[in-house]
């Protein structure tokens, strides 16, 4: 007598954007065979998933490096669904020209104490947060500078108001800020390159541990599937993450998602994990993570 497959439940997690929509493409609109396991799809701020993964509640998440920091009891990365800032990645703008220096002392707008955009933004100012990233809030004193939490598809407006000194813009905001008027100050993931020699990783999947090893393997593999899937129907895939990207023609569309969905996306390899350990190992010497990191990756 045939028995039926039972039916499992995957909930996933990733920010509404251009890229997390082009990478979850296949997976999202039925594109390739996913067997046993049907999944849902949770589209929310990459500052909210990373708080939300503090309670488990979802099997597969995209989260910010630095807050993986705080979730390695919980969570394994996946070795595919890397979005890695080669020579390029957050970046600090103002409303004239300014140096790094010049942000000493100012109110910079960030798009959440979690995000690695705010750990790098911490070591390249200087700065040690006195509330701890792991404690939600608002505003903060880093020492160097102090900072106030916006929505990240906020802070371009923020900063062109004048209620800011500076933003610190991730997503998208990366290619359009000029058109409101503001000026680069510094690109974070340029200064990290020259800094260490490597990318800096932003973000990354992660998947639960208590989904068992078996689990944790297949669910990785069909993420990385629909990764390829993509890549593979670029323009199917980008249609579809044209509807994510604000004030995004189709030729930046394409551009943005060229940056973040890449071959570091198939699988972080060797340089793109070292680069997460120098990362997270420089968080804790500079006191802003609390506890050294043990990095567990499945795939």
């Amino acid at each position: 007598m045939a028995t039926t497959t039972e039916i499992q439940d995957i909930y996933v997690g990733h920010s509404p954007d251009p890229d997390d929509a082009f990478m979850f493409h296949a997976l999202a609109n039925d594109k390739i065979e996913t067997g046993k396991y049907r999944f849902h799809h949770e589209l929310q701020d990459i500052e909210t998933l990373n708080r939300r993964a503090f309670a488990s509640e979802l099997e597969l998440t995209a989260v910010s490096l630095h807050g993986y920091a705080y979730l390695t009891d919980t969570y394994a990365l996946c070795a595919c669904g890397a979005s890695m800032g080669d020579n390029y990645g957050p970046m600090i703008v103002t409303k004239g020209t300014q140096s790094i220096e010049d942000l000493k002392g100012k109110k910079i707008a960030v798009p959440g104490t979690l995000t690695t955009a705010f750990l790098a933004l911490n070591l390249c100012l200087g700065g040690k947060p006195q509330t701890p990233s792991r404690d939600a809030h608002q505003r903060g004193d880093a020492g160097t500078f102090t900072y106030e939490v916006y929505p990240f598809d906020e802070i371009l407006n923020v900063v062109e108001r004048g209620e800011a000194d500076a933003g610190l813009i991730i997503h998208e905001g990366q290619l359009t800020y000029g058109s409101q008027g503001l000026q680069l100050v510094v690109d974070l993931g340029k200064w990290w390159m020259d800094e260490t020699g490597l990318p800096l990783p932003l973000g990354a999947n992660a998947i639960r541990k208590d989904l068992g090893r078996v689990t944790m393997e297949e669910v990785t593999q069909l993420l990385k599937d629909s990764i390829v899937y993509g890549l593979e129907h670029r323009q199917e895939a980008l249609d579809h993450a044209l509807q994510y990207g604000r004030d995004l023609d189709n030729r930046m569309a394409d551009e943005f998602v060229g940056m973040y969905v890449n071959d570091w996306t198939i699988d972080f390899g060797e340089r793109g994990r070292e680069a997460v350990r120098r990362l997270l190992d420089e968080g804790h010497k500079a006191g802003i993570i609390p506890d050294p990191v043990t990095l567990e990756f499945i795939g």
